[in-house]
């Protein structure tokens, strides 16, 4: 279920960010880490960063571990771990792409669900294509995250340029 919602039903928008603490893998971009309200968020700056798909994933893989998402006890853990690394790659891999590169990748969790958010300066609107052909090459992004999240939407600023593309996959049981 695609919308251009700013926020999921129930959402109320991003929440404040605590004091933070900076870590990261050394390597990589500073990583700002922010909780608030038994919600945790980090976000990575990806603007004139080299191998940015696997940047993200790598970055993602840390916080999924950090947050117990991984390493994954079961099957259906394991799958909601996998499923999170493709939407952040299809996610970024559409910023490249369509929309100049992505800016920031901002990731938060509760623990209902987890969101991903990918910021660029595109104007474009993402969307399935439609009808979805699967063999054809190309052109599945969003449909693989229309599939695998439980939604999706896009935010834009009044008066800014860009987007914020988010996505959201339900944690696991």
């Amino acid at each position: 279920m695609g919308t251009t919602r700013p926020y999921s039903p129930g959402d109320r928008g991003p929440e404040p960010e605590a004091a933070g603490e900076t870590g990261g893998t050394p390597g990589l971009p500073p990583v700002d880490v922010g909780r608030a309200a038994g919600r945790q968020s980090r976000r990575l700056n990806l603007v004139g960063a080299a191998g940015i798909v696997p940047l993200a994933r790598d970055f993602t893989r840390e916080a999924l571990h950090a947050w117990g998402w991984m390493p994954a006890d079961t099957a259906d853990r394991r799958a909601a771990a996998e499923d999170v690394l493709l939407v952040v790659s299809e996610l970024v891999t559409n910023a490249c792409l369509h929309a100049e590169g992505p800016e920031e990748l901002r990731i938060s969790s509760d623990s209902k669900v987890l969101r991903i958010e990918v910021s660029d300066r595109g104007s474009g609107q993402p969307a399935p294509r439609t009808p979805h052909r699967a063999g054809r090459p190309g052109g599945h992004g969003m449909f693989i995250v229309q599939r695998l999240c439980v939604d999706w939407g896009v935010v834009r600023t009044a008066g800014l340029p860009g987007k914020t593309v988010w996505a959201e996959v339900g944690a696991p049981a």
